[in-house]
């Protein structure tokens, strides 16, 4: 009788689990694989948000600057506005015309200008420059016209060429202006420093002496509380909008001969801060007053074209005091009648109808709001 062994399949299927479900012992002779940790990256030099430099086209110049463009109709102009540059690059010799606005410049060194003896005109608009050498324009001694809008600077540069015709500084943080800033400057006609940090002690006594042909100067939107002493008596324009201005000295005006545009809107003159005959001044030509305090219609020469006073306290208009001659008068020449042509008295506490002695005196009005 022969004895027989069988395997029942459930125990066949156990052993099998049993061999499956052991690890794996690793190989004779090899270690386990282990990881290092990643090596840390060094911090980029640059903020992460400025965006990478962007590339001219390519330039039939040898010397023209990869940033930038250089047009072959126009070899005397070099473009590189609009690029993402922190640096300005190598100014090739033939350049008289640099526009590099709207970048992310923080300094304007030396380096670069080593060659460009030929500009006329640069604009540096709307970048970060926090820092001018006083090297760059010893380079550039013909320079004529120089933007720097819209940067950091805190102070006027020093060292700025005396050929310059335009300076413009506006929207910087600039509280501070250097004794020599515009020494020998007597090409300048129109000095630009609206919207910065200027107070009354940064304009020194002899500050402007030497801008003998400038034409407009801008201290709008700055900390003024007093009108500037040392403005240059030839100036035709003089903006100061948006300071602290409460009066204004008798007989300013009076030392400026060519004077014919006058901004002080946003200020807080009163009645009692304007001499009565402060703005009769023949050369004066646009008078702006709007925004302040005043409660009367201030005195103004019969040459007078336009006169802003909107949004003031005045709630009654006279134009028999105002009036240089008798109103009824009819025995005038065209040249003796008030050359008024706008009058703005919106924003007051003035209803129409306009009184009719305003009418048959200014008779060369042509629009009038009230």
């Amino acid at each position: 009788m022969k004895a027989g062994f069988g395997y029942s399949p459930l125990l066949v299927l156990l052993l099998l689990g049993a061999v499956c479900g052991q690890r794996p012992r690793p190989r004779p002779g090899r270690p386990p694989s282990t990881r290092k940790p990643p090596v840390p990256q060094p911090e980029p030099k640059e903020p992460t948000d400025f965006p990478p430099p962007i590339l001219g086209p390519p330039s039939v110049f040898p010397d023209c600057p990869r940033e930038c463009f250089c047009p072959p109709s126009f070899p005397e102009a070099l473009y590189c506005e609009n690029r993402n540059l922190r640096k300005v690059p190598t100014i090739p010799a033939r350049t008289q015309y640099l526009y590099i606005q709207n970048n992310y410049i923080d300094e304007m060194t030396a380096e670069p200008f080593q060659n460009a003896t030929e500009l006329r005109w640069i604009n540096l608009d709307n970048n970060r420059i926090r820092k001018v050498d006083r090297q760059v324009f010893e380079k550039i001694p013909n320079l004529l016209f120089l933007y720097l809008g819209r940067n950091n600077l805190k102070e006027v540069p020093s060292d700025l060429p005396n050929s310059l015709e335009q300076l413009r500084l506006s929207r910087n943080q600039i509280s501070k202006i250097p004794a020599s800033s515009f020494s020998k400057m007597e090409h300048l006609a129109l000095l630009d420093l609206h919207h910065n940090k200027l107070g009354d002690g940064a304009l020194s006594k002899n500050i402007f002496k030497d801008l003998k042909n400038l034409v407009q100067l801008n201290l709008a939107h700055n900390s003024l509380r007093k009108m500037p002493s040392n403005a240059p008596p030839n100036i035709f324009q003089l903006f100061l909008d948006r300071n602290n201005i409460e009066d204004i000295p008798k007989d300013y005006f009076q030392k400026f001969p060519n004077l014919a545009f006058v901004r002080l809107n946003y200020n807080q003159l009163t009645d009692k801060g304007i001499p009565k005959k402060v703005f009769n001044v023949s050369s004066l030509l646009d008078l702006h007053l709007a925004h302040n305090k005043l409660n009367n219609v201030p005195t103004f020469n019969h040459k007078l074209e336009h006169l802003y006073l909107n949004n003031n306290n005045i709630d009654s208009i006279n134009g028999t005091e105002l009036c240089p001659f008798p109103v009824m008068s009819t025995l005038l020449n065209e040249e003796d009648l008030p050359r008024l042509s706008y009058l703005r008295l919106d924003g007051n506490h003035l209803s129409p109808p306009i009184p009719m002695d305003v009418i048959m005196c200014f008779r060369r009005l042509k629009s009038i709001v009230i």
